[in-house]
Formats: C-alpha cells, sequence, structure tokens
C-alpha cells in the first residue's frame, strides 16, 4: 500500500519532463474523448470505436516494426479502419458484422506484426494498455496537431451532425448529406482513437472515449450540458488516471477506466434515484376517485 501513496515519490516524478509530457497528452485525449463522446453515444457507434482501436493497435505494431513513430502508424490504421467501416457497412443492418470481421482481422494482423517485433517486450504490452514513458514532446506535436484538426472540423460540421444523429431520416429528408457526415465523423472518432494507443493503450481507449459521455448521458439530455459534462469527466479520468500510475508504475490504462467506471457509477445511481423520485411524485399527483 505504502507503494501505491508514496507522495513524496509522486511528487519527484510529476517534476520530470516526460511526465508533464504524458499529462499534456492525457489532457488533449480527454478533451477530444469528452468532445466526441456525446455524439458517438448517440449514434450507437460504441462497437465501432473498439474496431477502430484495435486497427490503430495493428497501425502502432506496424510502425514499431518499421521503426517509425508509433503515433503515425496508430493514425494511420485508424484513419484507414474508419474508411473501411464506412465504405462496407452502408446498411445498417450489415453494420455490427462488418466491425466484428475488420475488428477480428486487424487484432490478428497486429498480433503477428508484434510477434515479428524483435525489440523491448514492453513496448508490445504498452500498444495494449498503454505507457507513460511511451509519450514524448514529439508525441505531442502530433497530438496537438490532430486535436487542433479535429476540433476544428467539429466545429464547421457540429449542427448538421448533431441533427444527423438525433433524427437521421427527418436530417437526409432536409437536405442534410447523412452518409458524407458519417464517413467524416468516423474519421474524426478514428484520428482521436489513434492518439489514445501509446497513453490509455488499444485495448482501454474505449473506456476513455464511450465511459464519460454515457455517464453525462445519465443525467443531461441536453446536448450541451452532456459535452460539457463529458470532457469534465474525461479529463478527471485521463489526468486522475496518469497521476495514480505514477507511483507505482502500474499500467495507466486500469486507473483510467476504474476512474471513468466509477463515474458512470455515480451517474447511473443519480439517474436511478431521479427515476424513483419521478415515479413517487407522479404516484402522489394522481387524484383518488369520487365514491
Amino acid at each position: 500500500m505504502d507503494k501505491l501513496f508514496d507522495l513524496e515519490l509522486l511528487g519527484r516524478l510529476l517534476g520530470l519532463p516526460y511526465v508533464q509530457a504524458a499529462l499534456v497528452a492525457a489532457a488533449i485525449l480527454g478533451l477530444l474523448a469528452g468532445v466526441l463522446g456525446p455524439l458517438i453515444v448517440s449514434r450507437n457507434m460504441a462497437f465501432a470505436v473498439h474496431g477502430t482501436s484495435e486497427l490503430s493497435f495493428t497501425g502502432g505494431a506496424a510502425a514499431l516494426l518499421l521503426g517509425i513513430q508509433v503515433g503515425h502508424g496508430a493514425l494511420a490504421g485508424a484513419v484507414i479502419a474508419a474508411l473501411v467501416l464506412g465504405l462496407l457497412s452502408r446498411r445498417s443492418s450489415d453494420h455490427d458484422s462488418v466491425i466484428g470481421a475488420v475488428l477480428s482481422f486487424g487484432l490478428g494482423l497486429g498480433v503477428l506484426l508484434l510477434w515479428l517485433y524483435p525489440g523491448r517486450a514492453n513496448n508490445k504490452f504498452g500498444l495494449l494498455v498503454g505507457q507513460v514513458v511511451g509519450v514524448n514532446f514529439a508525441s505531442i506535436a502530433l497530438l496537438s496537431a490532430c486535436g487542433i484538426a479535429v476540433m476544428l472540423v467539429l466545429l464547421v460540421i457540429y449542427r448538421p451532425l448533431l441533427f444527423a444523429s438525433v433524427d437521421p431520416d427527418v436530417a437526409k429528408a432536409r437536405g442534410v448529406p447523412v452518409g458524407g457526415l458519417s464517413v467524416v465523423f468516423a474519421v474524426l472518432v478514428g484520428v482521436a482513437t489513434a492518439l489514445g494507443v501509446q497513453t490509455v493503450g488499444a485495448l482501454l481507449v474505449l473506456a476513455l472515449m464511450i465511459t464519460p459521455a454515457a455517464a453525462a448521458a445519465k443525467v443531461t439530455a441536453s446536448p450541451l450540458r452532456a459535452t460539457v459534462l463529458a470532457v469534465v469527466f474525461a479529463e478527471a479520468a485521463a489526468l486522475g488516471g496518469f497521476i495514480l500510475s505514477l507511483a507505482p508504475g502500474a499500467p495507466v490504462s486500469a486507473f483510467v477506466t476504474a476512474i471513468s467506471f466509477l463515474i458512470y457509477l455515480v451517474c447511473w445511481t443519480i439517474s436511478r434515484a431521479r427515476g424513483r423520485s419521478t415515479r413517487g411524485a407522479s404516484v402522489v399527483a394522481v387524484p383518488m376517485p369520487a365514491r
């Protein structure tokens, strides 16, 4: 237990440049996850995010094998995955089966590429569950550039995208390019997912992209409030998870997912309590029939 709560060691670690770079990366990833998350939840794209993360893992593994920056490989893998999923799953009935097929292929290929990689086992493990020391200032530059690009594109398409997410049939009837927006949004999600490979890891980046937004949806129906809450929850999970993982040197994703799930449980409890309160008030308000 002392190893988990060594405040002196934690203070020294927070002063290290690579730790500060990792915290900046966590903050950027938390912002992107919080902004994109409510739209992902409203569009029922959680499984698609998981599939994209597996292909970003494959791209990262290929980058390791080729000796290039992991972030570039993960980004390429995620964008290719988003485009493939968008092109192959035009019909909603095919969506889940296409994701399952692409996901399994990408994961199998990624495992093969990791097996071929002759380097340290820590690098392989870090791709799956995240690694603080894997983030450097070159990674920060890539994160920042991609994060700004994602936010700018989202700012341009947000209103029609929100309309298409809430009621796609009416949006299509009004002339909104629903199909094109879906592909663009899938690419944005792919970019954000790829950015989490070096930090949270490919297997558990889903927790940061989905859980904070799902928690926010439990306590508010307003898109604006849900986005604000999702950003706050995602930042708390990302930054809190990084800080808690430092002293024991444990995988970052274990703490990120734990904090995310705790936030979700709190919001779920609040939602249930509100539901019971509303049902109780409606029962009290029902007038008794006259005799």
